[in-house]
């Protein structure tokens, strides 16, 4: 009986405990809401739920066809039966791809670069630009932990989380001019002569995202010439080299001129866009040192950055960029098809000004065509976006910002009436 009693007893008690622990354990993630959707994010789902046959897309940030299709690059096509069967699963450095590291220097900082041959160059395979500026901003924060870095405004919404998310203070910068829908220059110079020497400061290389905007080639000249009297760090963003212009030496023109001018700089190259390597995340830090020793340090501090937060990079995209960068027909096919790409965005925009200035709009259109790479910085305001939407069923983001990879031959008319319509009443 009194065994009895006891296994009761003790039962209870287990029932108890396991009640305690069911009832903490739901009280855990009971304080978590539901995080903001992405803005870009948003806009694709709600077009994807429109049932209107005339619904047009013009918010996604990556490159379509003519016929708004996704497009696979016949350069990795062929990269991609190069290195079929030939893959093995190893791991690759914590540091990536030596080979893709080796290309992705050349094209940036030069085929013929003193840098590279002088090994003053730290630079490791990324996850696309995002893990490059992530990588960055955490090596930032552990070197410098009292730096502070300044963004401009507006900039692409996911900068402002990687910095903030590895705890880098963050100021602003004045780049874009609303009313001219070009750069602010005046204000930018003078933000860059205020701003404490020695700062970090965050550039675009080509094709700001998301305004179209960049500096003219004699006005990065002056902003190298600023940032040397005041000491300050430039780290460049190149997300979209050679899908800018269609030639990659063009697209590089500002980073090359920072070099010329002695500057110490960061670069954060992405192959999405470029490449259409969208979902294999290829990309790769770079930072310039003083010497060879200086460089191999850094490195191996990037490394053990990197080793916590996924170990080490993927390695069948960094194949598909050292094949086709390293293969001279292929590295020319791919030269090719990012000019047929971009070609095809500056006809888009040439197309899509005529077409509004045809409908009779008494406002200026030049900003169209005066802006650069996928995005164009429209101008309109979030209520014309939202008109765009309800009347039209056209889709972008409420900033104005219209992905010209969206705009087609065969949508181009209908989305320059659409504009003309919202926006004649200003």
């Amino acid at each position: 009986m009194a065994s009895s009693m006891c296994r009761g007893i003790i039962g209870n008690g287990r029932r108890a405990a396991a009640l305690g622990r069911s009832m903490s354990t739901a009280s855990w993630w009971g304080h978590v809401e539901p995080a903001a959707k992405d803005p870009i994010l948003g806009v694709t789902e709600a077009f994807l739920a429109d049932p209107s046959p005339d619904k047009v897309n013009v918010g996604v940030g990556a490159y379509r066809d003519d016929n708004g299709k996704p497009v696979v690059l016949e350069c990795v096509r062929e990269a991609e039966k190069r290195i079929a069967g030939n893959l093995n699963m190893e791991y690759l450095p914590m540091g990536g791809s030596i080979k893709m590291i080796e290309e992705s220097l050349k094209l940036a900082y030069g085929d013929d670069s003193e840098l590279i041959k002088d090994k003053r160059i730290a630079a490791v395979q990324a996850l696309s630009g995002t893990g490059a500026c992530r990588l960055f901003a955490d090596f930032q924060k552990r070197f410098l932990p009292d730096s502070q870095i300044y963004i401009p405004i507006p900039t692409w919404a996911n900068h402002h989380n990687i910095w903030r998310d590895a705890h880098v203070p963050q100021r602003t910068f004045h780049y874009y001019h609303p009313e001219t829908r070009g750069l602010d220059f005046a204000a930018m110079m003078d933000d860059i002569k205020n701003a404490p020497n020695g700062s970090f400061f965050l550039l675009h290389a080509c094709a700001h995202n998301p305004t179209g905007v960049d500096p003219s080639e004699d006005q990065w000249r002056e902003i190298s010439h600023q940032f040397k009297v005041k000491n300050h760090f430039p780290f460049f963003d190149m997300a979209y080299q050679g899908f800018a212009s269609g030639d990659p030496e063009r697209d590089a023109k500002a980073i090359r001129i920072f070099l010329e001018d002695g500057h110490m700089i960061g670069c954060a190259q992405s192959f999405a866009k470029n490449m259409g390597l969208y979902g294999q995340r290829v990309g790769c830090l770079s930072i310039l040192c003083e010497n060879e020793i200086q460089a191999v340090a850094v490195k191996s501090q990037l490394q053990q950055i990197a080793r916590p937060m996924y170990s080490n990079p993927p390695v069948h995209g960094a194949l598909l960029v050292s094949v086709i960068l390293s293969d001279p027909v292929l590295k020319s096919l791919w030269l090719k098809e990012v000019k047929g790409m971009a070609n095809r965005i500056i006809g888009m925009r040439n197309a899509l000004r005529e077409n509004i200035e045809n409908l009779g709009s008494n406002l200026s259109w030049e900003h169209i065509t005066n802006q650069i790479g996928m995005f164009c910085y429209s101008g309109l305001t979030p209520e014309q976006v939202d008109r765009l939407t309800n009347d039209f069923h056209i889709y972008m983001t409420r900033n104005g910002r219209i992905s010209m990879a969206g705009v087609t031959t065969g949508n181009v008319g209908y989305l320059a009436n659409a504009i003309h319509e919202v926006s004649k009443a200003t």
